[in-house]
């Protein structure tokens, strides 16, 4: 860990800003320890207190802002695709839009402490028309929040953490655990999800070309992507029709019937698709209902050619916009 020990005391700021950032626009970086760290090295003089805050707050704000112009020009484009490199794409985008919409203004100071909605709510707002000038107010107040609270406790703890104390070699190892422990963390999680499914009822996979073979023969197609159906430029596969995966009790009576459905989404490992089929294999018990689930979903779809339409605009969900 001597490298550890020499980039520390060479390029603390450096360091401190990339953590910071990195953080901001969605990458699994510890940047709270990060502060912790800088703020107990700050309190024994070895970082400006004033430097180092300055410092942090314009990387997180420099994220957030970078995220909230993507929102504005992609639309909701970029908040699938962070979806699609989170740990828990089911939960990585908040549930409804308008949830967000009520309380936007206020989730924005605090978001930064709820994994998850700490990378979203800049691009949804961004999303939602918010006023550049209200966002930066609401976000420069979180910002100060999570950072003068990381940083304070390091500051005042300093003598707690001990590793300061004993220089930057101990810093070094501890920051050097702290990575560990997180890629073990991550290797436990994808075990522990791995064998949740495993346990999870099975749920018939199919490739696109062999669910475009049978829709040919009169099978359907559904749509159950969460948060598809935003952005004005969507497309989905050809006569494919909307399953809202949140609602589906009011669409049983439809589907049920002598027929074959297909399901699709965009997540990582069909994560919706998966459990809407395994929702409504439960839902249609003893009914005469084949279900199936493509596999690699849109994309997967997509990239074998297969026919796409653009989503019609009687099925596009409106957006609420701040005003």
């Amino acid at each position: 860990m001597q490298w550890w020990t020499a980039e520390l005391s060479q390029h603390a700021y450096a360091i401190l800003i990339g953590a910071v950032f990195l953080e901001a626009i969605g990458l699994p970086v510890p940047a709270a320890l990060v502060l912790l760290i800088v703020g107990a090295a700050a309190a024994h003089g070895s970082l400006q207190v004033p430097y180092a805050l300055a410092a942090a707050s314009l990387a997180m704000l420099a994220g957030d802002t970078l995220l909230f112009l993507g929102g504005r020009y992609t639309g909701w484009w970029l908040l699938g695709a962070l979806c699609r490199i989170s740990l828990n794409p089911e939960s990585c985008i908040l549930r409804s839009a308008d949830s967000f919409y009520r309380r936007g203004r206020q989730l924005l100071v605090f978001s930064k402490f709820i994994p998850g909605i700490s990378t979203m709510a800049p691009p949804l707002a961004g999303s939602m028309n918010m006023r550049f000038a209200q966002f930066l107010t609401f976000d420069l107040a979180g910002t100060v929040l999570y950072i003068g609270a990381y940083f304070g406790v390091g500051f005042l703890f300093s003598g707690a953490l001990g590793a300061v104390l004993h220089g930057y070699q101990a810093t070094g190892r501890i920051l050097g655990w702290a990575v560990a422990a997180l890629i073990a963390g991550y290797a436990l999680l994808q075990v522990r999800l791995w064998f949740k499914e495993r346990s999870l009822p099975k749920v018939r996979l199919v490739d696109p070309a062999e669910a475009a073979r049978e829709l040919q023969s009169g099978a359907e197609i559904y749509d159950v992507r969460s948060h598809g159906y935003f952005d004005a430029k969507a497309t989905r596969i050809r006569g494919s029709r909307r399953l809202d995966p949140h609602s589906l009790h009011q669409s049983v009576p439809e589907l049920a019937g002598d027929r074959t459905v297909y399901l699709y989404c965009t997540c990582a490992r069909q994560a919706t698709s998966a459990r809407v089929a395994r929702e409504l294999q439960a839902m249609l018990a003893g009914k005469r209902v084949r279900i199936a689930v493509i596999r690699g979903g849109l994309r997967a779809w997509t990239k074998a050619g297969l026919p796409l339409e653009p989503v019609p605009s009687a099925d596009m969900a409106a957006l609420p916009l701040f005003k």
